[in-house]
C-alpha cells in the first residue's frame, strides 16, 4: 500500500472529511449519531479486494440510515454526526482494537483488503476516520454541557431482515444500557401503531466490548444514550425513509427536553 500524501492535499472526493455535521447548533435536546452513514472508500483500497456489488450491502454501511437521520435533523432542529467513510475500513461503532474494529469476515464474507494489515495502517485508519468523528462529537457534547443544556443521544443503525440465515420479525429496535428510560419511552411510542413489531435490545444488545457511541459518549457521561435500529427493507425506498423519520420525530418529540434515564 502506498504511503499516503499529506492529509490537507488528499483529493476531497476521494478522501472526505471523516465527519459530516449538520444543523449543529440546533435547538433539539436530541444529539443524532450515524456511525455508518457511507460506504465510502478511497480508490487506494481498491474495494478492498471484494467485488463493488458488496458495497451496497449491509456489510459497507446501515442502508438507509443516513437519510432517516438527515430528515430527523431538520424535523427535530437536532444536531446530527454522519460518517465520511465505509464500516469495512474501521468501524466508528466499535472499540479500537476490538475484532470488530477492523473486520477481516462480515456477516458470511471474507474481508481479502482487512487481512494481515498492520500496525501502522490500522492507526492512520484511525487517526483519520475514527478519531476526528469522535472527537468531533465530544466537543459538541462537552459544550452542551458546559452550557447547561438537556441532552439525550439517538443514534440511528439499520439491519437486515436475514442473517446467515435466521429471519429478524422485528420492524425495529431500541437499544439501550444505562437509559432504559429513555428506551422505554419511545418503545411506548412506538406501539402506539400496533402493527409495529418493536422491542428492547433486538437485533443486538449493547456491550462495552462491542459498542461505542452508546457507553462512551452516552453511559460515561450520564447522558440517556440509545441506539436505534432499523430493519434496512423498510429503508428501501424514499417513502419508507419519510415514514420512519417522521413516526421516530413525532416519538422523540413528545417527551423533548425531558431527563429521561
Amino acid at each position: 500500500m502506498t504511503a499516503q500524501p499529506e492529509r490537507n492535499v488528499l483529493p476531497e472526493k476521494d478522501w472526505p472529511e471523516a465527519v459530516e455535521v449538520l444543523n449543529e447548533h440546533g435547538r433539539s435536546d436530541v444529539v443524532l449519531l450515524c456511525e455508518h452513514a457511507s460506504n465510502h472508500m478511497p480508490a487506494e483500497y481498491a474495494r478492498l479486494g471484494l467485488e463493488t456489488s458488496h458495497l451496497q450491502r449491509h456489510i459497507a454501511w446501515d442502508i438507509g440510515a443516513a437519510e432517516v437521520t438527515r430528515l430527523l435533523s431538520a424535523r427535530l432542529d437536532a444536531a446530527a454526526f454522519l460518517s465520511g467513510y465505509s464500516r469495512l475500513l474501521i468501524d466508528l461503532n466499535r472499540p479500537l482494537g476490538s475484532a470488530g474494529s477492523i473486520p477481516i469476515l462480515s456477516e458470511d464474507t471474507d474481508i481479502p483488503g482487512n487481512v494481515g494489515i498492520d500496525t501502522a495502517e490500522r492507526k492512520r485508519r484511525a487517526e483519520i476516520m475514527f478519531a476526528p468523528f469522535h472527537e468531533r462529537v465530544a466537543a459538541h457534547l462537552d459544550h452542551r454541557i458546559a452550557q447547561g443544556r438537556p441532552t439525550r443521544i439517538v443514534t440511528i443503525h439499520s439491519f437486515t431482515p436475514v442473517f446467515l440465515g435466521v429471519a429478524r420479525p422485528w420492524h425495529a429496535g431500541i437499544l439501550h444500557d444505562q437509559a432504559a428510560g429513555l428506551a422505554e419511552s419511545i418503545l411506548s411510542g412506538l406501539r402506539a401503531d400496533p402493527a409495529l413489531n418493536v422491542a428492547a435490545n433486538v437485533p443486538y444488545v449493547i456491550s462495552r466490548d462491542a459498542d461505542y457511541a452508546v457507553p462512551v459518549h452516552g453511559d460515561d457521561r450520564g447522558i440517556a444514550a440509545v441506539l436505534i435500529e432499523i430493519r434496512q427493507d423498510l429503508l428501501a425506498n424514499r417513502a419508507g425513509v419519510e415514514e420512519w423519520a417522521g413516526r421516530l420525530a413525532a416519538v422523540l418529540s413528545a417527551n423533548e427536553a425531558e431527563a429521561i434515564r
